[in-house]
């Protein structure tokens, strides 16, 4: 049998590795969350090596406004080389101590992007003989996706997994998951479950720096390890909890608030230039450059009322330093990390380069420096870390290593606090999710002679160069700036002979009325018809399988559920109520799409909520304009995929480049990202681009998308019924069994319910009042068109925010806005309802299932959805309550 148990491994002991920093603070009286715990009332309790490890500071964030600082991970607080690097070694010796020879021999290690790929990595170097991977958030043409999760707690939250080997995870060897923290256990739990759905093993081993579980979440993980029937042990350097008063996130908020204030300075104003306690941020010359906020002693006073002291004259600005280019002669063939993959075989010929690069970094220093800094770049940690470990062997200066990082962190110049200054410039890699701001904390001001900046090639950019860019930041801070450059590593390229065969021609779209209500020329159904075969599993049980992991949701499909009088009597009215708004949405995000995307679109509607929409839009596109648009209707299912057939057949008939991708709203944004992501497999799998994975839609309640006619979350009729208004159609299916590598994703069409059927009375009530709202579109297209739809992710956030508040922790179980609530209610086993207090008739439906359900609907106040239903956490047959309608935890 599996050992299906969750082990523990702490050292109680002080360990031996201690920060210089942390040690004169200590001398002092000063630990480096001092300031944080002060004002907040946070408390950190535990081991009595914590204080030595971990810092405290502010950020901006719904959830948490506390960040853990940690001493010894060459992240945010530049640290001895062989410190950082021998922290990760102890963890990987006391990992391959746990497991044994024979087992460590057959482990892989997995870490953590961004913060942790350099300490996963050093982990594998304490184990010896393992392979290492870490996630990435950087998508990379040619490396297909070997899975991927989310981050809940992070500001940026998807992670791919990129092993230029398949091989890699598919081994039954222990997986050792690598973090610099263990604090709530999402992000493991997220992983592992993902993870052993495609590759089951055994055992897992997950190591962090500090376990700071609270004592809920402490028993999490063997839970968790008894329902996968895997082994999963805990190794940490060192355990404790942080202790937070209940208002702590707002005054949190508040607090970070007030001294972002106090460092932008008045309008006009260089952002802390002038202003007293801004050490550092003048010498820079550049708006923008540094961020501090005032000390303790200024920034109390001023916020008890008492006067700011006059403001001294501020110091000369220094020259700023030179900048040259150092040249590494990287070995050819070793990857830079371990994005795609790093083997013993790698690691052999590293270790027989890192000596002669490091002696010309050294050659390229001056002869006088005393202080050197390698800052390495976000994910690329472990090539600068060795690098920097090897240079403290070569030069007589003291070394420290630290990295640049995505993460946004106040800055306050107190002893107290963990982030003294940071360096603010704009991203140079040209990431995935778009231009941003990038920082390096901890470098200005401290005195470095020289700084070594370690950068990927595909970092190497103009940005990197600009007068705003890290290298002219550096500059203004040291007065010599060496750029390493390691050549970024792209994965090969599977041989042709590998590449799957495929069938000469796709079949023809399914039309109306064969397949659906739909007229012909309304959509073309790239699907398979599965209409004789059942599929249909009663609610309960669906749910108990897919919670349980022994089912995917798209593997079968629900009872189609049959409307009761009254609840017809609702979506007739809504329908009535909503036709103008609906039309106004509709032709707003028509004209939207023939401005910006193409002049020529191809709808490709997202089966099967975005079909209705597609055909509408197709309606005004020809009601406006006379065009008439090809439309066509496409599976995707989260966690598999969009289906790369209809792609194939799509580019085979039309531009990729035309095609505009269809839904009927947004909710958290899950579909958002899987679209992205698939597209982008597709493209390294099929070498066909051109797909813009940016979705249309009616309402983008969410705000993760840039084209919309609404952000308004309200009730979209269509949102009401199942296949009755959505021309007779299930939702698609993808089952091994029944769709084949060479087919289409499957369908059901319901000819039976054909009596019922409300789509084209949906269809023609919305084009009905196309005449009605024309002008009112022109109006708000053009506002649209000059807005800022930037995508902001809100709902995401909500999401993320209301999972833990409600002791969920399950992100895909919160269905945030009207339409993803009434799914919950028609298709799946709710277990309550958030309601925004005051909403009004858009909730009516939604209050009607709930009464018939037994579920309860709780109002909140500031909700940003007008509701979001919850699906029940724990579902198994036997939680439903006494009356056989509710269901209870």
């Amino acid at each position: 049998m599996t050992d299906a148990r969750a082990h523990t491994a702490v050292d109680n002991g002080r360990h031996e590795y201690m920060t210089e920093r942390a040690r004169a603070d200590e001398r002092a009286g000063v630990w480096s969350g001092s300031w944080v715990a002060e004002r907040l009332g946070v408390e950190l309790a535990g081991d009595d090596t914590l204080p030595a490890l971990l810092g405290l500071a502010l950020r901006r964030n719904p959830k948490r406004a506390h960040l853990l600082v940690s001493n010894v991970l060459g992240k945010h607080v530049p640290q001895s080389p062989s410190v950082v690097h021998g922290h990760g070694v102890t963890l990987g010796r006391r990992v391959r101590d746990l497991l044994g020879a024979e087992a460590a021999e057959r482990a892989v290690v997995l870490g953590y992007a961004e913060t942790a790929t350099g300490l996963g990595h050093s982990v594998a170097d304490g184990l010896g003989t393992a392979p290492y991977l870490h996630s990435t958030r950087r998508p990379v043409a040619g490396a297909a996706r070997a899975g991927g999760f989310e981050e809940s707690h992070s500001h940026a939250t998807s992670h791919l997994l990129l092993p230029e080997d398949p091989a890699l995870l598919a081994g039954d060897g222990p997986l050792v998951l690598v973090d610099d923290e263990f604090s709530t256990g999402n992000t493991v739990l997220n992983t592992v479950r993902a993870l052993h759905e495609r590759y089951p093993r055994k055992r897992y081993v997950v190591v962090a720096l500090v376990d700071m579980r609270s004592p809920a979440d402490a028993g999490r993980l063997e839970d968790f390890a008894r329902e996968i029937g895997a082994r999963v042990d805990l190794v940490t350097a060192a355990s404790g909890t942080v202790r937070l008063p209940d208002d702590v996130l707002q005054k949190g908020q508040e607090l970070v608030a007030r001294y972002e204030a106090l460092a932008a300075g008045p309008a006009g104003e260089s952002r802390g230039a002038g202003k007293p306690g801004l050490a550092q941020s003048s010498r820079d010359g550049v708006t923008g450059a540094d961020a501090t906020a005032p000390g303790p002693d200024r920034a109390g006073a001023s916020a008890q009322g008492t006067a700011w002291p006059q403001t001294p004259a501020p110091a000369p600005t220094p020259a700023p330093g030179t900048v040259a280019r150092v040249d590494l002669h990287w070995p050819a063939g070793v990857p830079d990390g371990g994005r795609h993959g790093f083997t013993p075989a790698h690691r052999e010929r590293l270790e027989a380069a890192l000596p002669g690069m490091a002696g010309r970094i050294a050659e390229a220093l001056p002869t006088d420096a005393r202080r050197v800094l390698v800052l390495g770049f976000e994910e690329l940690m472990y090539a600068p870390l060795r690098l920097a470990r090897e240079l403290e062997h070569t030069v007589d200066a003291d070394v420290r290593y630290s990295t640049t990082t995505r993460s946004p962190v106040l800055a306050v110049d107190d002893p107290g606090y963990a982030i003294r200054t940071r360096l603010v410039f704009p991203a140079h890699d040209d990431p995935a999710d778009g231009p941003g701001e990038r920082y390096a904390y901890n470098v200005a001001g401290a005195g470095f002679d020289a700084v070594v900046a370690v950068v990927d090639s595909a970092a190497d950019t103009p940005a990197l160069h600009a007068p705003d860019g890290l290298l002219a930041r550096l500059a203004a801070h040291s007065p010599h700036v060496l750029l390493a450059v390691v050549p970024s590593y792209l994965p090969q390229a599977p041989h042709a002979s590998h590449a799957p065969e495929r069938p000469p021609m796709l079949p023809e779209p399914l039309r109306g009325p064969d397949f659906s209500s739909y007229a012909p020329d309304e959509v073309g159904w790239l699907l398979q018809d599965l209409s004789d075969v059942t599929l249909e599993a009663p609610t309960e049980e669906r749910e108990e399988a897919i919670q349980s992991g022994g089912a995917h949701y798209a593997e079968s499909l629900p009872v189609e559920y049959q409307p009761s009088e009254q609840y017809q009597e609702l979506f007739h009215a809504a329908l009535q109520t909503s036709a103008a708004r609906l039309a106004r949405a509709v032709g707003a995000v028509t004209e939207v799409v023939l401005t910006e995307r193409s002049p020529r679109p191809v709808l490709v509607s997202l089966a099967r909520a975005g079909t209705p929409v597609g055909i509408l839009m197709r309606r005004w596109a020809q009601y406006r304009h006379g065009r008439d648009l090809p439309h066509y209707a496409v599976s995707i299912v989260r966690g598999r995929g969009i289906d790369a057939n209809a792609l194939r057949w799509l580019a085979d008939r039309h531009d990729p480049a035309d095609v505009v991708f269809v839904d009927g709203w947004t909710g958290k944004g899950a579909i958002t990202r899987e679209l992205a992501a698939a597209l982008s497999d597709f493209e390294s799998t099929d070498g066909v681009t051109g797909f813009d994975p940016e979705i249309a839609v009616l309402a983008d309640p969410g705000s993760c998308v840039r084209t919309y006619g609404t952000r308004d979350d309200f009730l979209i009729p269509s949102a009401c019924l199942n296949s009755t208004v959505s021309g007779l159609i299930s939702r698609t299916v993808l089952r091994a069994d029944l769709v084949g590598p060479h087919d289409f994703h499957g369908a059901k069409f319901y000819r039976e319910l054909a009596g019922a059927d409300l789509s084209t009375a949906f269809l023609d009530a919305v084009t009905a009042r196309f005449p009605d709202v024309a002008d009112t579109v022109d109006a708000q297209v053009k506002d649209l068109l000059s807005a800022d739809r930037s995508p902001t992710w809100e709902g995401w956030a909500a999401v993320e925010r209301i999972s833990e508040e409600y002791g969920i922790h399950d992100v895909n179980l919160v269905k945030p806005g009207v339409g993803e609530t009434t799914r919950v209610m028609l298709r799946r086993v709710p277990w309550k309802v958030l309601a925004r207090a005051g909403a009004g008739a858009d909730l009516d439906h939604v209050r009607l299932l709930a009464d018939q359900r037994g579920v309860p609907v709780e109002e909140v106040a500031d909700l940003p959805y007008t509701c979001v239903g919850l699906i029940h956490p724990k579902y198994t047959r036997g939680a439903t309550g006494a009356d056989g309608k509710a269901v209870a935890l």
